[in-house]
């Protein structure tokens, strides 16, 4: 028996991830859950957005499963996500791409992964008051964690059977930080002949992705533009509410939904659930059950096809008529 960590988040997160947590039960998996509070919500009811104790539960379990969690825009508390992914050296965010059947995208037959460093670079927020008119922020690129990132997506590429890694900067302005980027995944592509590797400058990179995504495979970038094309890329397969996420580290992997909460439709069985199903889907691969992640991922290919998805997507399903559909289809 397996011990998830399970954090519900804010908004629309209770009913995403009650609506995994459901579809996952039906698979057959072996699980437990040890429900802990992180978020908005839990800032103001505790005085802060996450605990120790929370970290602590990750940190046991080996796993966790999480709803989206609120971050003030521009002023109040560290992201949550942020924080965990710090503190728990989670240095990986793997964000896989696929396009559905019966789901309306820009693009059909996508398959394309995106691998983002979590640890540093301009995303992790080190920044300061100058003075009234001017704030600074410091971007840190390191050779260990350049390494680590680079060497993660091409041993993921090699065990997912992907033929390309794409290295993602823009080397050619930022000379030092990217350029060390850019050079440690030359040094690591060296080491895996049966990967084709290239590079490409993130802006160029984004033009591509509208225009040909077809010509990517594996992407690896560091944090920022990994944030900025990961969810270009979704935009491709039908949006975020159709993209799975996860963050590993060595020791601890975190499963999330990829969008917002939503508090604006949170309550009303108008969410959809696919990205925080599809995470729980790649959660439980992860865990070894591979049976039980594939059994989830067909049964929702399987009411897309079949036209049964939730208003975002343009159906006519709320959040709980769709997991019942889902269930229903693992039967």
């Amino acid at each position: 028996m397996q011990t998830i960590t399970l954090i519900y988040g804010d908004g629309i997160g209770k009913e995403v991830i009650a609506s995994a947590k459901a579809i996952v039960e039906a698979s057959g998996a072996q699980v437990d859950w040890e429900v802990q509070e992180a978020g908005a919500e839990a800032a103001e009811k505790y005085g802060k957005p996450i605990d120790d104790a929370v970290l602590e539960s990750i940190s046991r379990n080996g796993v966790a499963l999480k709803g989206p969690t609120a971050t003030p825009i521009g002023k109040g508390f560290r992201s949550v996500n942020v924080e965990i992914r710090k503190r728990l050296d989670l240095y990986v965010n793997l964000r896989p791409l696929r396009s559905f059947e019966g789901v309306k995208s820009l693009y059909q037959n996508i398959d394309l992964t995106i691998v983002r460093e979590n640890t540093e670079g301009l995303y992790i927020g080190i920044e300061k008051q100058v003075d009234e008119g001017r704030a600074e922020a410091t971007k840190v690129i390191t050779k260990k964690a350049s390494d680590r990132i680079v060497k993660y997506a091409f041993d993921y590429a090699r065990n997912m059977g992907k033929k390309k890694v794409t290295a993602i900067h823009k080397a050619n302005i930022m000379k030092l930080t990217d350029g060390l980027f850019l050079n440690c995944a030359k040094e690591i592509a060296q080491g895996y002949p049966d990967i084709a590797f290239n590079d490409k400058i993130i802006d160029a990179a984004c033009m591509d992705l509208a225009l040909n995504p077809y010509s990517y495979d594996v992407m690896v970038a560091p944090n920022l533009y990994g944030d900025i094309i990961s969810d270009l890329g979704s935009a491709l397969v039908g949006g975020l509410g159709v993209a799975p996420g996860a963050n590993i580290g060595e020791n601890a992997a975190v499963f999330e939904a990829v969008h917002g909460s939503a508090p604006d439709i949170a309550g009303k069985d108008l969410a959809n659930p696919t990205s925080a199903i599809l995470s729980a889907a790649m959660m439980l691969k992860h865990l070894g059950m591979k049976a039980e992640g594939q059994r989830v991922e067909d049964a929702v290919a399987a009411c897309f096809a079949a036209g049964k998805m939730t208003g975002e997507l343009g159906g006519t399903l709320g959040c709980k008529a769709f997991t019942d559909a889902v269930i229903a289809n693992m039967r």
